[in-house]
């Protein structure tokens, strides 16, 4: 019975353990009671629920530019059903607008890029699936700023042209070489002779190198990361995903601690956000993997531990181990087949959404040659196996970031 005056009956024989209730109003509340007929005037009441809500209408939205490209308005059309939010996530932020509302203006962006953006509505506790597009923001800011860096550049040419004129010395242009950036490409030619400066003495160059690279990183902060509730989901203390990049869960509101995951975003040759580097999952955070995998709309994950090394949990099992289905969630994930190699394994799992029916296929790449605490003895077999995983994601068109973990997320 929706929650307006209409009502509607449906009559079952005795031994049926379901009724389907037809042309509902997308996202309404319906309150439902069961009873049994006693006779052809008597009622009795059975059983009876509170409410229940329908999958709420999905959305289909756009992106307009706004000048200069800074920002970007996200419009939608307004689809039949009753809504009491709508999520958008974009740029790794979720925003919460109001059911009522057909656009949002999202700020902070850049301009002549391109960002990928996930479209949900809610209806009380129900999530539709997401719609998902990509958002090319205005390019006008670029050629504004190369304009004016051209003709600050002129200036500045000018202005160094005339000092030098007036001074008759060369200091300027000496001092602009001293304080220049340091070379630090090495060309193909002299290459070999770079590698056998770096491993003399025990390696002392390559160690060198490694050191400098200490205080990298150190100024970005990780606050998400170090909160109390998020401190169990972090396999080590000191690995933590920077605020800046790290990987948010779709969630109803906005929430660092709903939304926290250690992974990162990772730049790749052709996107920002090519790749997912991910620790490997605890067994508390199984769920939160495959809610990011869906989230993301992944379609590849590569694992470059075994789940047990020298007697240790380097990562758990976060598969059926064979073809019965696991719910880890929401999410109901079955392995469909299971290839094995001598140096990796090749596993294909369907993963399937409770809430909304959706199915997705999702390949699995498993390394299981590499050793703890070590590298492999040769290049040959890693090449190969990367080859597979490109062939996967350059044949599938794939655009949407390919997972890849090992135990800490930052070793392999």
């Amino acid at each position: 019975v929706p929650n307006s005056s209409n009502t509607s009956q449906h009559h079952s024989t005795p031994g049926s353990r379901n009724v389907s209730f037809t042309d509902l109003y997308p996202g309404a509340t319906y309150e439902i009671s069961l009873v049994y007929e006693t006779s052809s005037t008597n009622f009795t009441q059975c059983a009876s629920h509170p409410s229940v809500t329908t999958s709420p209408p999905s959305l289909r939205g756009r992106c307009e530019n706004v000048a200069s490209g800074y920002s970007a308005l996200i419009v939608w059309d307004k689809a039949e059903g009753v809504l009491t939010k709508i999520l958008v996530h974009m740029n790794g932020k979720n925003h919460t607008v109001d059911g009522k509302e057909d656009r949002f203006t999202i700020p902070g962006l850049q301009p002549a890029k391109t960002y990928p953006v996930a479209l949900i509505s809610m209806s009380g506790n129900r999530i539709s699936g997401p719609f998902d597009f990509i958002c090319a923001t205005d390019n006008r800011g670029v050629i504004a700023g190369s304009v004016v860096g051209v003709l600050l550049f002129a200036v500045l040419v000018c202005a160094a042209a005339f000092i030098l004129l007036k001074s008759g010395k060369k200091s300027l242009i000496a001092g602009s070489k001293k304080t220049g950036p340091k070379k630090t490409t090495i060309s193909v030619a002299t290459f070999p002779e770079h590698f056998m400066l770096l491993s003399a003495d025990e390696n002392r160059g390559f160690s060198e190198e490694y050191e400098s690279l200490e205080p990298v990183g150190k100024d970005q902060t990780h606050k998400a990361a170090s909160l109390p509730e998020n401190k169990s989901k972090n396999r080590f203390t000191n690995i933590l995903p920077y605020d800046w990049s790290r990987v948010k869960l779709i969630t109803p509101s906005p929430s660092d601690t709903l939304d926290y995951i250690n992974a990162n975003y990772m730049p790749g040759y052709n996107r920002n956000r090519e790749y997912i580097a991910s620790q490997g999952p605890l067994t508390a955070t199984v769920p939160d993997f495959w809610r990011m995998v869906w989230g993301q709309r992944v379609k590849g994950i590569v694992m470059v531990t075994n789940c047990v090394e020298s007697g240790r949990t380097k990562c758990d099992c976060y598969w059926p181990e064979d073809q019965k289905p696991c719910l880890y969630g929401d999410l109901l994930v079955t392995m469909s087949s299971e290839q094995k190699e001598p140096n990796w394994t090749l596993r294909n799992f369907r993963v399937k959404n409770r809430n909304n029916s959706e199915e997705r296929t999702v390949k699995h790449f498993h390394f299981t040659a590499w050793p703890d605490h070590g590298v492999p003895q040769g290049t040959q077999v890693l090449i190969q196996f990367r080859g597979l995983i490109r062939q996967y994601i350059e044949s599938e068109g794939i655009t949407s970031p390919t997972v890849v973990h090992c135990s800490a997320g930052v070793g392999r």
